[in-house]
Parts: C-alpha cells; sequence; structure tokens
C-alpha cells in the first residue's frame, strides 16, 4: 500500500518545489547563465587540448609558440571558469537557505492554525522533527539538486552538440546507449522512494519517543521505567537501522550499474574513433579523437554524479513529502469573514443544546444546557473524564462544538474572532507553560507593554514577588522553557500573575492552585476572590475546599450537568455531589 502510493508522489512534491522557488526564478535565472557559461568554457577546453596534440607532429617539429598561446588560453579559461563556478555556488547556496526558510516559515506558522485535534492526535517530537531534521534532509538534497542535477544537464546537452559537430556517426552511439543507463536509475529511484518515506517516518517516531523520555525524567526513575523507555528506543532505532539500510543499499545499486553502461559507452567512442582516424586519411585527426573522448567522459559525468547522489535526492523527496504533508494539514475553521470583534464584554455566557465528541464514535458532551449571569462564579466538578476540562475547550474555541451554540452577552462564538474572545478570558491551568526568557518576559505574555510598578503589582497579587526577589537577578533572571530552578508552584505562580497583570472581564482557572503549598494557596484564594470580584469566573477543581463560595456549582457526569446550585444547596440534597465532597474527608 506504502508502495503504490509513494511510487505517484515524487511528480507531485517537484512540482510544490517549483512552487516554492518560483519567487527566487531571478536568481535561478542567474545561477542558469553562470553555469551555462561554466559549462560552455569547460567544454571548451577538450578542443584546445586537441588542437595542442595536433601541433606535436613529430620529434623537432613541435610548434612550441602555438602550444603556449593555446596553454595560456586554457589557463585565462580556467581562472574564469573557477570564478564562475564560485559564484553560481554561493546564488545556489543562497537560495536553497531562503527556500528552506520560507518552508520552515509555513510550517511554523501552519502549527499556530491547526486546530487542537491535530496537535493532541499526534507526536509532539514527530512534528519537530518534521521541522527541522525534515527540513534539513530536504535543503541536503535541494543543494545537491542544484550542484549535480543543473549543472549535469547543462553539460550534458551542451557535451551532446560539440560531440554532433565533430561526428555524427561516433555521437549516435553515445546516444543509443545512454537510454539503458536512465531506464536502470529510474526503476531504482521509484522503488527507493517509498523506502526513504518509512525511513523519515521511522526516524519521526524515534524523536517523539526522545522528546518524551526527555521531558518526563522523573516519572521515568520514580517507575523504573529507564529499562522499558531503553528496550522501547532499541525497537525503533533497529526498525530504523533496518529501513536506512535497505534504502541506501537499493538505491546505491545505480552508481554501479549505471557506470557500467558508461564504460561501455567510452569503450565505443574509442572503438569508433580509432576506426575514425584511420578511414578518415586525416580528417579526424588523434587530437579530434582525444577530444571526443573528453567529450565521452564529461557526457557521462553528470550521469555518474546524478546517479551517485541518488540516494541523497530521494531522502529529500521523502522528507519534503512529509513536510508539504503538515503545511498542507486542514487548518482550524478560520474566522467568520464578517467576524466581529467581542467587547466591551459584560460576562453573560450561555450554552444551548450543546452536544460534542472528540471522535464521532464516542460521544461525550450530549445536548448541554447552561447559562450564567455576569460576575458570578461558576464551579465545575465531577470524576476524571466527566467533560470539565471539554467545557474550557469548547468555551474558549479550542475545539468547536459539533451542535448547538456557546455566546458570550448574547453573541455566538463562532461569529466573532478567536483572538477577540480569548483576550476576554484570563486563563490558569494546571499544567503551566513557561517560555524561555526572563521572569519579566513571562509574567508580561499578555501585556508587552506593562510598567514595571504594574508588574510587580501583580506579581504581589499572585504572592510571586517575594520568591522572585530572591532569584539572583530578581525580576531580570533568565530561565529556560523548563523553568531552571523553580519549583512547579512556584512555576504556577508566574502563570497566575500573568492574569494578575491583564485584569480580563472573564476568568478560567483550571485547578490552578494544585501544585502549591496549602499556606500559600489559601494566600492566593484570596487574591482570586478579590479578582473574581465583578468578573465571570469558571473554576475547575477537583478539591471540592477550594469552591465553597461559588454562586454556582455545577455538578457533571458523563458529560452531562447532572447537579447545580451553591454549596449548602447541593449538600443538603445529599445528591452526587455531597458524596463527592464527603468522599474526601472519609479515612
Amino acid at each position: 500500500m506504502i508502495a503504490k502510493k509513494a511510487t505517484g508522489e515524487p511528480k507531485g512534491i517537484t512540482v510544490k518545489i517549483l512552487r516554492c522557488l518560483k519567487p527566487y526564478s531571478f536568481l535561478i535565472s542567474l545561477s542558469f547563465i553562470l553555469a551555462a557559461v561554466s559549462v560552455v568554457l569547460t567544454l571548451y577546453v577538450p578542443i584546445l587540448i586537441g588542437d595542442a596534440i595536433d601541433l606535436i607532429v613529430g620529434q623537432g617539429q613541435v610548434d612550441f609558440p602555438a602550444i603556449s598561446r593555446i596553454l595560456f588560453r586554457i589557463g585565462i579559461i580556467i581562472g574564469i571558469t573557477a570564478i564562475t563556478q564560485w559564484f553560481m555556488t554561493v546564488i545556489n547556496n543562497r537560495i536553497t537557505f531562503q527556500v528552506v526558510r520560507d518552508i520552515r516559515n509555513k510550517a511554523f506558522r501552519k502549527i499556530s492554525v491547526l486546530p487542537l485535534k491535530y496537535i493532541d492526535s499526534h507526536s509532539h517530537g514527530g512534528i519537530v522533527s518534521r521541522v527541522i531534521a525534515d527540513v534539513e534532509q530536504f535543503a541536503d538534497g535541494l543543494l545537491l539538486g542544484f550542484a549535480q542535477l543543473f549543472t549535469g544537464g547543462l553539460t550534458i546537452g551542451v557535451t551532446l552538440l560539440f560531440m554532433f559537430s565533430f561526428s555524427f556517426k561516433i555521437a549516435l552511439v553515445v546516444v543509443v546507449l545512454t537510454p539503458i543507463s536512465l531506464l536502470v536509475a529510474r526503476f531504482i529511484a521509484r522503488r527507493s522512494y517509498s523506502m526513504f518515506r518509512l525511513q523519515a517516518e521511522i526516524r519521526g517516531e524515534q524523536t517523539g519517543l526522545i522528546n518524551e523520555m526527555i521531558g518526563n525524567q522523573k516519572v521515568i526513575k520514580a517507575f523504573s521505567y529507564e529499562k522499558k523507555a531503553t528496550e522501547r528506543f532499541d525497537e525503533i532505532n533497529e526498525r530504523l537501522e533496518k529501513a536506512s539500510l535497505r534504502a541506501t543499499f537499493f538505491s546505491s545499486l545505480t552508481n554501479p550499474t549505471t557506470r557500467f553502461v558508461y564504460s561501455l559507452v567510452y569503450a565505443g567512442v574509442g572503438f569508433a574513433g580509432a576506426l575514425s582516424v584511420i578511414a578518415s586519411g586525416g580528417a579526424f585527426t588523434i587530437g579530434r579523437l582525444v577530444s571526443f573522448l573528453n567529450y565521452a567522459n564529461q557526457y557521462t559525468k553528470p550521469f555518474n554524479e546524478i546517479s551517485g547522489v541518488i540516494t541523497e535526492l530521494q531522502n529529500a523527496l521523502a522528507c519534503a513529502n512529509r513536510i508539504f504533508e503538515l503545511i498542507e494539514e486542514e487548518p482550524q475553521i478560520p474566522d467568520a469573514v464578517n467576524a466581529l470583534t467581542l467587547g466591551p464584554v459584560h460576562g453573560n455566557v450561555s450554552m444551548k443544546n450543546v452536544s460534542f465528541s472528540y471522535t464521532p464514535e464516542k460521544p461525550l458532551i450530549k445536548g448541554l444546557n447552561l447559562s450564567v449571569n455576569a460576575r458570578h462564579r461558576i464551579a465545575i466538578v465531577g470524576p476524571t473524564g466527566c467533560g470539565k476540562t471539554t467545557i474550557i475547550n469548547l468555551l474558549m474555541r479550542f475545539y468547536d462544538i459539533n451542535s448547538g451554540e456557546i455566546a458570550v452577552d448574547g453573541q455566538d462564538i463562532r461569529s466573532v474572532t478567536r483572538k477577540s474572545l480569548r483576550s476576554s478570558y484570563g486563563m490558569v491551568l494546571q499544567d503551566t507553560w513557561i517560555k524561555t526568557g526572563t521572569i519579566r518576559d513571562n509574567i508580561v505574555i499578555g501585556k508587552p507593554d506593562a510598567t514595571d510598578s504594574e508588574v510587580i503589582a501583580a506579581a504581589k497579587a499572585a504572592h510571586a514577588h517575594s520568591f522572585i526577589k530572591r532569584l539572583p537577578d530578581g525580576y531580570n533572571t533568565f530561565i529556560t522553557d523548563e523553568g531552571g530552578s523553580l519549583s512547579q508552584g512556584e512555576k504556577q505562580l508566574l502563570s497566575i500573575a500573568r492574569v494578575m497583570l491583564i485584569r480580563p472581564p472573564m476568568l478560567i482557572l483550571d485547578e490552578a492552585t494544585s501544585s502549591i503549598d496549602t499556606r500559600t494557596e489559601q494566600k492566593i484564594q484570596q487574591a482570586f476572590y478579590s479578582l473574581m470580584e465583578g468578573r465571570t469566573s469558571f473554576i475547575v477543581a477537583h478539591r471540592l475546599s477550594t469552591i465553597q463560595k461559588a454562586d454556582v456549582i455545577l455538578v457533571m457526569r458523563d458529560g452531562n450537568i447532572i447537579e447545580q446550585g451553591n454549596h449548602e444547596d447541593l449538600l443538603r440534597k445529599n445528591g452526587f455531589y455531597a458524596k463527592l465532597y464527603n468522599s474526601q474527608f472519609s479515612v
């Protein structure tokens, strides 16, 4: 199945690559002109060498002045050719890396507009492998394409013109034998493509595993998973080795088989040329034969070089296909053409007959209705997998509902821009995100123009100021995306400080204090109560003691709201919520 699909793909990929090259048509044309000059000059040298040989007619009869003039001309031509090839190399490098830059930009921008379902359903390491490793492999192949295919094609064409101008019959011998090597190369290339595609896929799988292992080292060590992880890596590595060896071995057959054909061509030219020298009576000289043999070698050399890099070229095509697959993935549903900007937001939120499922065969939320008044605090509780976080995903339009309507202030969220919708929410998640940069950089993500006093005020409100001041450079301390020496709780305090800084009209707190000690949590809760004052707030919590002051508590089970009311009302009902609440205090 893979082979069938892959067989028809290289042509389509070539068209896509040509589209990427189109903006650089001027540089490509310039490179083509330089290549043509270089090829013509290079192929003019054998004519001069042949002329020099013909001037050597015997001892004492050598025309040294004429030979000296020819050698001088050869030296000039070689110098010009070297300079031309240098300029051509510079231009080819520039084209290659600009194309690679463009493709990486497209891939990165596509990642930013891909629906979360794609990110959630694909290995993060595999996606990284496409943007980094596959693009590098493609760059190597593209550079080889310019260096070998581009110049080689010109060399073949111009050499044929020179050979036919010398002797039509001998040139015909070359042309007749050439298709044999082309058929062999094509046969091998078509079959090695699918092998290199499989190699690229396994390499992406390996990158994903390495990414997974590095990012979860504490869990791996805590559960003594090192041996199992190594076994998984060895298994993938073994498959990668087999796929790589198979692809390389099969494609490497091209070079020796084509070289054999070209050796036959060279021998055929030598034999036919020798007969022509004998039979021509001086019309076809030894010098001409030497020139012709040089041309035969020049003619076959590009084929040899191309077949020699066939491995890299097929690998590059396979990698390019994976890159274009990512670039051509369906983006998230774009904002409507006439999408409105949401605001100013009062905070009335409603869900009418909402249905949603991550996969069609497994329904999650069915016919959900909810009405939230502005400035109310809404807590969402329930067992794991009941749909709490899904509600948040739908409110933020990380996922689009299958049916029904979600509205903010009476406005369907599908009719407003995602940016204006999401900027209306402040969000603190259980999983914190820290970016590489300073502590200050991490706080001002939502408000880059914030003043130092605003940043400090937000940090103090989040109870983060004290630990920040203890850092070596305070707010200018540089940290990596892993947070450096910061604890999980300290990273979560920075996330809370971000929200404290922007003070949006609506809040989403998804286990926002799960990594914070009890004493600090009490202080944060007070800060949150102050922040939530006058704002619509959605609070997802497992510790029910943290949501007792919510105006409305929604109790979810299997994607449905089965109970709602305040804390006291729900306890009096002695229903599912009461059982959940009391279970936290049972021994």
